[in-house]
């Protein structure tokens, strides 16, 4: 099946996981912690990492513990799977710092997201993905994510920049919107590649054309997620559909209105076994009856014991 054979080939594999940070019980990064991270990660599915997004409180994270995050996760990593780095944030010229040093650090990819609070329009989007990815020699992916940055990167942006600038190659479209996903497919060049930003969403993009999901999940239940997206794509809908609906309660259980993410998934890793430290303030613990609801997700999909 030509779609399968594009989705397995693609530069960063079909399933990346966009990583929580590791902290210790004073707030610091816990650098043992990232490798047995990344270990867990690479033996339950992940093909690709990405470090310092939204997943792993980048806003919380100074430049140099962004910097020491990208070169642990690196090390960590030793080639097994390609490393994705978040290199971007709504200031161009600090974008461009991080760009640079993230790519001396030996990332794999810049993943750069749409700028927020100020609001650029599509022109300025353009101006200010164009220079940052001109600043560097790794392929960039660009992530699309209104309910934080307040603005969409429409189709037609990206595409004209698929078009003008040949290392911006791939899109974390987390929109939410589903006639986006094939808007999207309709205009971009080919070769280039769209994945799933929202785990529930995965389906849809991969009907669309899409190639995989930069997935929180997957901290949990990779295995699951690949079974899932190999049964769809194989067409063996009888048998993935109700893998699916169970791994949607867990999705539901990761991403509730009175926790946002990372928090319930550190509470997740934590029930699992992995346990990843707390949160930097803004961000608080998601409390009892949001942990209950993770352990019966979890423990319906046989990941911890009933």
């Amino acid at each position: 099946m030509p779609v399968a054979l594009e989705y397995e080939q693609t530069m960063w594999g079909p399933m990346m996981t966009a990583m929580v940070t590791p902290f210790d019980d004073r707030g610091n990064i816990d650098f043992p912690g990232v490798r047995r991270l990344v270990d867990h990660l690479i033996d339950t599915g992940t093909t690709g990492l990405v470090c310092c997004g939204t997943t792993g409180e980048l806003p919380t994270l100074d430049h140099d513990e962004m910097f020491d995050l990208v070169s642990a996760t690196v090390d960590a990593a030793a080639g097994r799977v390609p490393v994705v780095s978040g290199g971007g944030n709504n200031d161009t010229r600090d974008s461009l710092r991080m760009t640079r040093e993230m790519t001396a650090r030996g990332v794999d990819g810049i993943m750069l997201v749409c700028p927020y609070y100020n609001r650029p329009g599509q022109d300025g989007l353009y101006a200010h993905f164009r220079t940052v990815a001109e600043a560097t020699d790794k392929p960039v992916m660009l992530y699309n994510i209104e309910a934080r940055s307040a603005r969409n990167i429409e189709p037609a942006t990206v595409a004209r920049l698929a078009a003008d600038v040949p290392n911006i190659v791939a899109l974390k479209e987390a929109s939410g919107k589903i006639d986006q996903f094939a808007r999207m497919a309709q205009v971009v060049p080919a070769g280039f590649s769209i994945y799933s930003g929202n785990d529930g969403d995965t389906p849809a993009v991969l009907a669309a054309g899409g190639v995989g999901v930069v997935s929180v999940a997957s901290h949990v239940a990779g295995r699951v997620l690949r079974q899932i997206m190999d049964g769809f794509l194989a067409g063996d809908y009888a048998a993935t559909t109700p893998v699916y609906l169970r791994f949607m309660r867990l999705v539901a259980a990761l991403f509730p209105a009175s926790s946002p993410n990372p928090a319930p998934v550190k509470a997740a890793l934590e029930l699992i076994g992995l346990p990843c430290g707390g949160l930097r303030l803004p961000l608080t613990p998601s409390g009892p009856a949001e942990r209950d609801a993770l352990a019966a997700a979890l423990s319906e999909l046989e990941l911890i014991p009933t």
